[in-house]
């Protein structure tokens, strides 16, 4: 974990990935929007953000990790001027993201069909829950709704009486910026070759079922049982679950092969004691072994004694225990930037390596006059003189 020192400027978008060059603007949202947002900016994307005057829904700020990387510029879209504005960044941009319910940029005048007038070879990202149609299209939702209606959630978790379900990383993330950022990758693809832009439809729903497609598969094939804990993945395997350790912690345990059980057992010392690996008439027996056995030492002498081993073994680390964890250290996965500890950019590029811009997430028309102006709008005095612009 290492302080990084990058010196790309957050108002131009000097960064250095390989979508350099490439311009994107973004109606402020919340949730997968700015995520998808960010990981383009992270990517080397000159991302203008369009926030709402009064305030980034989401703060600004070095511990803002959604909306780092790129300007904000704040505009009354209530406002023709604004809208104007916007269509006027429209005119040069690769990309517009919009996270709003169906019909309300086009209610704007910023839909896709005028956006597209003004630049034919726009990719215009729409991020929804439920999709732009559908019976539910206009229903309000968040992650968790999503993923329980796609019947992901339903097999999510060890507990036979009741699903868990995983933050919001799963449906917001996973399922939707995900996707969405996939989606304008490949029509980007396609317009450079066309020279024509597309409307991309990223759902939370859809991306999140297909996100199951091996499950399936496995369920189409007979394979998969939807009660949980019946499976191979849901912890029904006593060589594929989470032990508890002698100080209250977990070991995660996902010896699946033959030679990793073998190991696994090896270093418990277990040979001789331990049912075969698929005696599934013993699968009890087995799992009251293991956790007898991992019950009797903590979490870290566990660590200590399978890391770097095939036994694929691991201890359930917190987020602050993971950034200094020595192999996510030696990688620089996490990083500190402006005092806060977060992840870096990923994947990772072996020329055109990506980096996090120099400053910390802007607060809400923080870079207006200067952002406006690099996207080449010459009148931005007047724009907020006009009330159309805010700058903080």
């Amino acid at each position: 974990m290492t302080e990084s020192t990058e010196k790309s400027t957050v108002t131009l978008g000097q960064g250095t990935g390989p979508l350099r060059g490439v311009k994107v603007v973004e109606l402020a949202g919340i949730g997968p929007g700015p995520h998808a947002c960010t990981l383009l900016a992270d990517m080397g994307a000159d991302v203008i953000r369009v926030d709402r005057p009064g305030g980034n829904l989401l703060g600004g700020g070095a511990g803002d990790l959604l909306t780092r990387g790129r300007p904000s510029i704040a505009l009354d879209l209530k406002n023709p001027d604004a809208v104007e504005t916007v269509l006027h960044l429209v005119e040069t941009a690769d990309v517009l993201i919009e996270g709003l319910r169906p019909g309300v940029t086009d209610r704007l005048g910023l839909g896709p069909e005028t956006c597209l007038e003004r630049n034919p070879r726009l990719v215009y990202g729409r991020m929804t829950g439920w999709g732009q149609d559908g019976p539910l299209a206009q229903s309000a939702g968040h992650d968790l709704t999503y993923i329980a209606t796609t019947g992901v959630l339903n097999g999510l978790g060890q507990d036979r009486a009741r699903p868990h379900f995983p933050l919001n990383l799963l449906g917001d993330f996973g399922g939707g910026s995900t996707y969405l950022v996939m989606g304008i990758l490949a029509a980007l693809v396609e317009a450079k070759t066309t020279g024509q832009g597309q409307v991309v439809d990223a759902a939370i729903v859809d991306g999140t079922a297909h996100l199951a497609t091996m499950i399936s598969g496995m369920l189409a094939s007979g394979s998969w049982h939807e009660q949980r804990q019946s499976n191979l993945l849901d912890g029904a395997m006593p060589f594929y679950a989470l032990y508890d350790t002698s100080d209250g912690r977990q070991v995660a345990v996902g010896a699946l092969e033959g030679k990793f059980f073998a190991e696994m057992v090896t270093r418990l010392g277990l040979d001789g004691v331990c049912p075969g690996q698929y005696e599934m008439e013993r699968y009890d027996e087995m799992r009251d072994l293991f956790t007898k056995t991992f019950a009797s030492k903590t979490m870290a002498e566990w660590a200590e004694m399978f890391e770097g081993t095939d036994a694929c073994v691991a201890p359930v680390l917190t987020p602050s225990e993971a950034a200094s964890h020595p192999h996510l250290q030696a990688r620089q996965t996490y990083v500190t930037h402006h005092g806060v500890t977060q992840p870096a950019p990923a994947p990772r590029f072996s020329r055109t390596t990506s980096t996090l811009a120099a400053g910390p997430a802007a607060s809400a028309g923080q870079h207006t006059r200067e952002a406006l102006a690099a996207w080449g709008v010459t009148d931005v005095d007047a724009l907020i003189e006009k009330g159309a612009a805010f700058q903080d």
